[in-house]
């Protein structure tokens, strides 16, 4: 018996009978050999993990545009706190924890930079629209590996998709990330609001305070808790209390941070910087070679959209540069 087939057998007697078992996915669209030594959904986290859009994640906004100082959060820290908080969720079921883990981690790949600013302007300009959850999809078929993709399991594939509204994931592993999605980004945007000087603790209402508490490590715990108590039989749910004081601090939050004039000042910018990006490379003789094959497949607008979205910030600011503000002449240096 493999390392796999071992792990394998213990997921039977451990896990909960409505939990996704490794060794009964409804597999890959390329069918594999299969590891001596791990699980389908491991061998999914750590495609994941290694893969270069992964790590431009730490490039990309999460809500604070490029901010000053090294403690605000990123798109790769949002990341890592929501599949720490869905695991934690995930073993408290008897749930499986890799399937979970290689969801959270794959979730956001197809984010574009600038956060859900971004993702609005290039919406605007895309036929058929552009949602960031399909296109984490798309980045993990398609535009990885080169064209190839990383042929991930349908359960993984199915958890990305559904992570955000409309239906539910097949899978009670793949319905965790919804919650710790929400659970992650509204604790982690209080603590950078109040770093930014955006918010106070004490600005949260006390009827949310009073039910969730008054830290983020309480409200983490009570959010968590409440989903473990309340879930049953991969039914993934929150106790009506809470989560009448979780919906009011999303409320909340809107009004006091994501519709902040301070904290989005910036943010009136980004339509234009992407709408600008998006038509330059619609055009394929401006499109790196990496991606004339998608636009020669699939048109030079889905091409350019798959482009822009994985840029991270730093270098669509840069692109836009290149391509829009003149550079200034110095005296001895030649033409370009």
């Amino acid at each position: 018996m493999t390392v796999r087939e071992e792990i394998q057998r213990a997921e039977h007697q451990l896990l909960a009978p409505w939990a996704a078992f490794s060794d009964e996915t409804r597999g890959r669209a390329r069918p594999e050999t299969e590891c001596d030594l791990r699980t389908p959904y491991q061998r999914d986290r750590d495609r994941v993990v290694h893969c270069k859009s992964f790590r431009r994640l730490k490039h990309k906004t999460q809500v604070f545009l490029s901010p000053e100082g090294d403690h605000y959060r990123t798109r790769l820290t949002h990341t890592l706190e929501v599949s720490q908080i869905a695991r934690t969720i995930a073993r408290a079921l008897r749930l499986n924890e890799d399937l979970t883990e290689a969801v959270s981690l794959a979730h956001d790949l197809g984010h574009t930079p600038f956060g859900h600013a971004g993702e609005r302007a290039l919406d605007a300009v895309t036929p058929g629209g552009f949602r960031h959850y399909e296109q984490s999809v798309r980045v993990v078929e398609r535009l990885e590996k080169d064209g190839k993709g990383l042929n991930l399991t349908a359960e993984v594939l199915d958890g990305i998709r559904c992570h955000t509204t409309g239906q539910e994931a097949a899978t009670a592993e793949g319905r965790i990330i919804r919650w710790a999605d929400k659970i992650a980004y509204f604790n982690h945007d209080i603590d950078d609001a109040i770093r930014a000087g955006v918010l106070r603790e004490e600005g949260i209402p006390k009827e949310i305070t009073d039910v969730l508490g008054t830290s983020k490590t309480r409200r983490i715990t009570t959010l968590i808790r409440s989903i473990v108590d309340a879930s049953r039989e991969g039914v993934i749910a929150m106790d009506p209390a809470v989560l009448n004081a979780y919906n009011a601090l999303g409320d909340f939050l809107f009004e006091a941070v994501y519709r902040n004039e301070v904290a989005k000042s910036e943010e009136r910018k980004v339509p234009f910087l992407v709408e600008a990006l998006y038509k330059h490379f619609s055009n394929p003789d401006h499109l790196p070679d990496s991606m004339k094959q998608i636009a020669e497949e699939e048109g030079p607008q889905r091409a350019a959209a798959d482009y822009v979205a994985g840029m991270t910030d730093h270098f669509a600011v840069a692109c836009f540069e290149e391509l829009y503000i003149p550079r200034f002449w110095s005296p001895g240096l030649p033409f370009s």
